[in-house]
């Protein structure tokens, strides 16, 4: 299970820092996203699009 969180943490990081890229794909604004602004600085933590994509990855690992 620590593997997994683990992931999942470094998934949110990666899609966060190319988050302003995977906006005009759509990834990003489903619900359950989570858009707001703190210290002055936009922050995105896309906890669905994530989950999403993570399954999508594993069910293409899966595939092949």
């Amino acid at each position: 299970m620590l593997k997994w969180l683990l992931v999942i943490v470094l998934a949110l990081v990666l899609f966060s820092g190319l988050m302003p890229v995977l906006r005009r794909l759509g990834i990003g604004r489903l619900p359950g996203d989570l858009d707001f602004r703190a210290f002055g600085r936009d922050w995105s933590i896309p906890i669905t699009s994530t989950i999403l994509l993570s399954l999508l990855a594993a069910l293409l690992a899966k595939l092949i």
